[in-house]
């Protein structure tokens, strides 16, 4: 019987050098032809998996990860192990980059998902009590944008010209007395049983079965500055996978699925 045949490493395939090698980077390096992107489950998640067997097509493979929270997305784009993120608004990339500059830049404006005043206590706006405690998220640009949301509804008055950068300490007028609860954007839902009402970033919403058109009492319209984007380093803003993700993300095809899949909860914004 002749004696195995042991194929040297050296004329093994390339293709298998270059696997091996990936293997030993780890996984803050790429292979050719993949993007990594970060996004929430909802509804970039989905958005992302909608578009992803387009981009096998068009020889990208697409590798979507997903996070619960809005710091990890970012902290995963700046040390390389993402690509591009899908889950933020500018005012939020902005601020977020005040105190970590990551080098950050957004690609293409993809979608508004309308922040939410909801409650399970009151069905419009003026039934609020006196008192009322409300709960909105504690990042300065999303708590900016719900104390913008509450003012546009009448419930409270802001110094003039504070606008993207509004807190708490700059409401000049609440007539009915409205106590704020400040909590992460993530633990806004589960707060619903404890508060009055509270102000909901769509994405949370969405996950348990809120639907902004339909559930919340007070919610953004079509104006709003807040579109998510998808964002990149800019040393990759020429990447020619991310390229046609844009393209794709901004289709007249993503159009129709964005608006039949959440009914007018999430708006197209290109």
């Amino acid at each position: 019987m002749p004696a195995p045949t042991h194929v040297p490493v050296r004329s093994r395939p390339a293709v298998h050098l270059a696997l091996l090698t990936t293997a030993l980077l780890g996984s803050s390096t790429a292979l050719a032809g993949t993007l990594r992107v970060g996004a929430t489950p909802v509804p970039a998640g989905e958005l992302l998996e909608f578009v992803r067997p387009v981009l096998a097509r068009q020889g990208v493979t697409l590798v979507i990860r997903e996070f619960s929270d809005y710091v990890q997305p970012n902290l995963a784009l700046g040390d390389g192990s993402l690509d591009a993120n899908l889950f933020q608004h500018e005012p939020y990339l902005n601020a977020f980059q005040a105190g970590r500059p990551l080098n950050i830049v957004p690609v293409r404006r993809i979608y508004l998902p309308p922040l939410g005043l909801y409650s399970k206590r009151v069905s419009k706006v003026t039934d609020l009590n006196t008192g009322a405690t409300i709960a909105i998220p504690n990042d300065p640009s999303n708590g900016a944008r719900a104390l913008l949301l509450l003012e546009r509804a009448g419930l409270i008055r802001l110094k003039t010209g504070v606008g993207v950068r509004a807190s708490v300490a700059d409401i000049r007028s609440n007539v009915r007395r409205l106590k704020f609860r400040e909590l992460e954007a993530a633990q806004l839902p589960r707060s619903l049983a404890d508060v009055d009402a509270a102000i909901i970033n769509t994405n949370y919403a969405l996950e348990i079965g809120l639907n902004p058109e339909r559930d919340a009492i007070y919610r953004e319209g079509q104006g709003s500055l807040y579109a998510n984007v998808l964002a990149t380093t800019r040393d990759k803003v020429n990447n020619p996978d991310l390229k046609k993700l844009t393209a794709v993300l901004t289709s007249p095809e993503v159009r129709a699925w964005l608006l039949r899949k959440y009914g007018g909860s999430v708006i197209p914004a290109f």
